[in-house]
């Protein structure tokens, strides 16, 4: 069984994702702690668990999705995986994270790249890599087929999408991806979005006014 624990952290009320098995093995998705009432939040629930955090993992390389990754690293004793066209955007956080208010980040690097159509795994429990760049170039989300579940990143919201107009952004194929991608997968199943409450795929089609059945044109 897959476990999904949900922390929102920062200004930009971004949602954090812990992903644990039944033996406590667990990957840390997007963190967006800053400061350190959020970090004691996110260490609080994993000393209390008893989770090994055995992996770091970026569905897209944002400020406000990265500003725990090198406190991660460090805290756990674990990698970061981006895939590879996140790298300037991880490179470029360094630069403006200050111009949101964000002194004193401390800047991450990957040890290594997900790539799309490949698995990955959270102990005993098994992950698909889905590719859904729009938001962002090398945006990836996680499915977990057993339970239906999904970590969406900034992709699709309840009743929205991730904003296009950063750099890198792709309004058309985000809207192609999402239903390419996401859309294809089976209709209950439960999307865990970068932002704001879960929703699941069989609303979308119906209600979301970018990509549902009645979309603007």
């Amino acid at each position: 069984m897959l476990y999904i624990k949900s922390f929102t952290f920062n200004p930009f009320q971004e949602n954090t994702y812990l992903l644990y098995d039944e033996e406590g093995t667990g990957t840390l998705v997007d963190p967006g702690c800053f400061d350190l009432s959020e970090r004691k939040e996110l260490l609080d629930f994993v000393t209390e668990k008893k989770i090994r955090i055995s992996q770091l993992l970026n569905t897209h390389c944002h400020v406000d999705h990265v500003l725990g990754n090198a406190w991660a690293k460090k805290t756990f004793g674990i990698e970061l995986f981006i895939h590879k066209q996140e790298a300037p955007v991880l490179k470029a956080v360094e630069v403006y994270a200050p111009n949101y208010g964000f002194v004193g980040y401390q800047t991450s690097e990957a040890d290594g790249f997900l790539i799309e159509g490949e698995k990955i795994k959270v102990g005993s429990e098994v992950l698909q890599i889905l590719f859904v760049p729009g938001h962002a170039p090398g945006h990836v989300v996680f499915y977990h087929e057993a339970s239906h579940q999904c970590i969406a990143g900034d992709t699709l919201f309840r009743g929205s999408i991730g904003r296009t107009d950063l750099p890198g952004g792709n309004h058309n194929l985000l809207l192609d991806k999402i239903k390419s991608e996401l859309f294809t997968l089976p209709e209950e199943t439960v999307i865990y979005p970068g932002h704001g409450p879960e929703t699941t795929i069989a609303f979308e089609k119906i209600h979301n006014p970018f990509v549902g059945i009645n979309a603007r044109t």
